[in-house]
């Protein structure tokens, strides 16, 4: 299995450009662009790392470029975390800025056909930006006309932040994000997780390692059987050979299903 100090090594892909959602230095995304005329279609990538600053967007790079070749641009987005300015509100503001930004760049995109994608982390704030119409006006994460998607792809995904924060996945992470246990602050949780809005209202499709004991299968089983129930079209794929990195390593076992997912969600 691939461990986190390999993952964090990984080669990175230059981007086509870099653009800016806000003044401060992790407040940027970078595009992907497929070669032709366009409009291309949109995968905004959210990388993972437990919400915490030491993990950063350079090591999805090669994902980035593997998706790039099949015709769909990447718009990886990269947000302040824990550690680094982040937290409550102050990370799931970002990303929802930088999701609302997509529109603003100069490249033909196809914004009728955009998927949010994320890895463990980055998972639940993919999942979120799906999540993120169904708030009320008086969340502090409310924002007006959030960026339309037309599904999701959950990769190991972190998105049942209670459930995370009482099993004790990544640690104390959920807890430092939103500044305290769920009987504390119940109204963050909610405002939070993804499974508090349920139903979502457009495909998810959430696929897991085997052998990943960072977001375990089990885990996810009981987040989209409650997707389902909802009368979300939820869909869990559970990879055989793989832990929780091969998840998004286009050089391994688990990219042929990861593609598919995404090509069928486009």
């Amino acid at each position: 299995m691939i461990t986190a100090d390999e993952y964090r090594t990984w080669p990175t892909e230059s981007p086509d450009a870099r653009r800016a959602y806000g003044p401060h230095p992790d407040q940027f995304g970078e595009l992907y662009l497929p070669a032709g005329d366009g409009p291309h279609p949109v995968l905004v990538l959210i990388h993972g790392g437990c919400w915490r600053a030491r993990y950063g967007l350079e090591p999805l790079g090669r994902l980035c470029a593997a998706v790039r070749a099949e015709g769909v641009a990447v718009w990886s987005l990269e947000y302040r975390r824990i550690g680094g300015e982040g937290g409550w509100p102050v990370t799931l503001r970002d990303v929802a800025a930088g999701a609302d930004a997509l529109r603003t760049l100069d490249a033909p995109l196809d914004l009728r056909r955009v998927v949010a994608g994320g890895h463990s982390a980055g998972g639940h704030l993919a999942l979120w930006l799906a999540a993120r119409p169904r708030l009320p006006r008086e969340s502090p994460l409310w924002s007006p006309e959030p960026l339309e998607l037309r599904g999701v792809l959950a990769l190991a995904a972190l998105a049942d932040l209670e459930a995370a924060a009482r099993r004790g996945l990544c640690g104390t992470a959920v807890q430092e994000l939103l500044g305290g246990e769920p009987e504390q602050l119940p109204e963050r949780y909610v405002n939070a997780s993804p499974t508090a809005w349920l139903p979502l209202g457009l495909p998810q499709r959430h696929l897991v390692g085997a052998a990943d004991t960072i977001v375990p299968p089990d885990y996810l089983d009981a987040i989209v059987a409650r997707a389902r129930a909802a009368g979300d079209d939820a869909r869990l794929e559970v990879l055989e050979g793989a832990g929780h990195f091969e998840l998004v390593g286009p050089h391994t076992a688990a990219w042929p299903a990861i593609r598919s997912a995404l090509l069928a969600l486009i």
